[in-house]
């Protein structure tokens, strides 16, 4: 009886169910962290099971998985940007050297087909060579000049053309903007003196319209005055000299004095005789 009681009366009988329970809780609590995953915001869950892509996508948020099974890779599907620049040639074969801003984003739905055939070194395996593809195909349909004058249409063409090459991998394009197109000094020269020769060529048909109304309107200044002069020479009758004459007689009476001219034209002189 003494014994019994020393031996429960000892404080490491109790020890190793302690440890035990500790150890249990810790596993537990290990397990519970390890089976709990948070996909932040602006991604999605691609959720493997045994190294296999699984076909369900974790939204935003927290979610469960089998510990030491399931592992959840992270991808982002917020708007990315890829610019670069591409050489590629015109329909003139003039070298064009092309600066474009890409910005696309990862479809939500289908991030775990994308990890599965590409995975996540998308933008050097799929974006990047879409964008160079997608420029030369489009560049070769143009001259040089057109590329600039129609630029809007050129950025059209590669957009659709894009969008379509990474739709293949599930992959959204949202937009494109081509900030340049450079081409050889030789060329840049050729341009120059051409922009040269058509301002000149603009000026001197500008000069020749210009002369050509003068002399339009000279000629029909003179046709008007020609014109004046038959009508003027129509119009002259022998009554309307003879009513001139009459006018003109009356206006000379209207301004007389009341003197006798000294002498008066005719065939008989009229002197002047005193009244004394």
């Amino acid at each position: 009886m003494e014994t019994q009681n020393v031996t429960n009366m000892n404080p490491k009988a109790g020890t190793p169910k302690a440890i035990i329970t500790i150890v249990l809780a810790l596993i537990i609590g290990f397990l519970v962290f390890q089976s709990v995953t948070i996909i932040q915001a602006g991604h999605r869950g691609v959720v493997l099971q045994l190294g296999a892509v699984q076909p369900q996508v974790f939204d935003e948020g927290l979610h469960f998985r089998i510990p030491f099974i399931q592992t959840v890779i992270p991808m982002e599907v917020r708007v990315q940007k890829s610019e670069t620049s591409q050489t590629s040639a015109s329909r003139d074969l003039q070298t064009v050297a092309t600066t474009i801003a890409v910005n696309y984003h990862l479809d939500g739905n289908t991030v775990n087909k994308l990890y599965q055939q590409v995975g996540m070194d998308y933008t050097t395996r799929i974006v990047d060579p879409a964008i160079a593809e997608a420029l030369k195909a489009v560049t070769a349909q143009y001259t040089a000049e057109e590329l600039i004058s129609k630029r809007s249409e050129v950025s059209t063409k590669v957009k659709e053309a894009l969008a379509h090459k990474l739709s293949t991998y599930y992959i959204i394009l949202d937009e494109i903007n081509i900030r340049e197109f450079k081409f050889s000094e030789e060329f840049d020269r050729a341009i120059e003196a051409k922009q040269v020769a058509e301002q000149q060529a603009l000026k001197s048909k500008l000069d020749l319209e210009r002369i050509k109304i003068e002399k339009e309107q000279e000629i029909t200044k003179a046709q008007a005055q020609a014109e004046a002069l038959r009508l003027q020479k129509q119009e002259v009758t022998p009554e309307l000299i003879q009513l001139r004459q009459i006018e003109a007689q009356l206006e000379a009476i209207r301004k007389w004095d009341g003197k006798l001219p000294n002498v008066t034209g005719g065939a008989m002189p009229f002197i002047n005789v005193d009244n004394k």
